[in-house]
């Protein structure tokens, strides 16, 4: 039980930072927050930025401008991400 408990709460927390990241206040100031967590799930994982491009099915030079803060996802590039994510904390891969 605890565990499912701290996979939900993971999970909870993982889409209340995003859903932060997301709002389409200021877009350089969303690019750069989506950027540090972009970069700090693939350390974390011990990604390459091509392998997390391979992963999400985005182009490594946008996983790098992703990181670099020059852009932030749009709809379809956030929800593969999101759910990477997800799959990765429900792997006990990732952890927020």
């Amino acid at each position: 039980m605890s565990y499912y408990h701290n996979q939900l709460s993971a999970s909870l927390q993982l889409i209340c930072i995003l859903e932060s990241v997301y709002k389409e206040k200021a877009m350089t100031k969303s690019a750069s927050d989506f950027s540090i967590i972009v970069k700090g799930v693939r350390r974390q994982l011990g990604l390459s930025q091509e392998a997390l491009a391979h992963e999400l099915r985005v182009s490594c030079a946008t996983i790098n401008r992703w990181e670099n803060g020059k852009t932030a996802p749009f709809k379809l590039a956030r929800e593969k991400f999101n759910s990477f994510c997800q799959k990765m904390i429900q792997e006990g891969k990732l952890n927020l």
